[in-house]
C-alpha cells in the first residue's frame, strides 16, 4: 500500500502509442497504478506531445503539469493545464492532443 507519493516525480516507463491510435506525431504514454480505494484504482498517467484517439473508462483526474486538449466525438472540447480536474464517462470517444507533456493523477473504477 502506498500512503504518500510525489506524483509529479514518479518515474514512468513509456511505450509508444499503438499505431492505430496515433492521430499526429509520435506520442508515448506511461502509467503506474499506485493502489486501490474501495473498488477504484488510482495512479499516475502521462503522455508526451502528439495526438491519440482513445475510448475512455469511468475516470476522475487532476492534471499535475502539461498542456493538452481533449476533443469528444459529441463535439465537446476541453483545454487542460495544471490543476484541471475532469470526469470521463466510460465509452466516450476522445482525441487527446498534447502540446506539453501532460501528467495526471487518476481514479478509475
Amino acid at each position: 500500500m502506498i500512503d504518500l507519493v510525489a506524483a509529479q516525480a514518479v518515474s514512468l516507463a513509456h511505450d509508444p502509442v499503438p499505431a492505430e491510435q496515433v492521430v499526429a506525431g509520435e506520442p508515448s504514454t506511461g502509467s503506474v497504478a499506485l493502489g486501490t480505494l474501495a473498488d477504484a484504482e488510482y495512479g499516475v498517467w502521462e503522455m508526451t506531445p502528439g495526438a491519440m484517439s482513445d475510448v475512455e473508462e469511468d475516470e476522475l483526474f487532476v492534471v499535475l503539469f502539461g498542456v493538452a486538449t481533449v476533443a469528444f466525438a459529441d463535439g465537446a472540447f476541453w483545454t487542460l493545464g495544471p490543476g484541471s480536474t475532469g470526469r470521463l464517462d466510460a465509452g466516450s470517444r476522445t482525441v487527446w492532443t498534447v502540446t506539453e507533456t501532460l501528467r495526471k493523477v487518476y481514479v478509475t473504477g
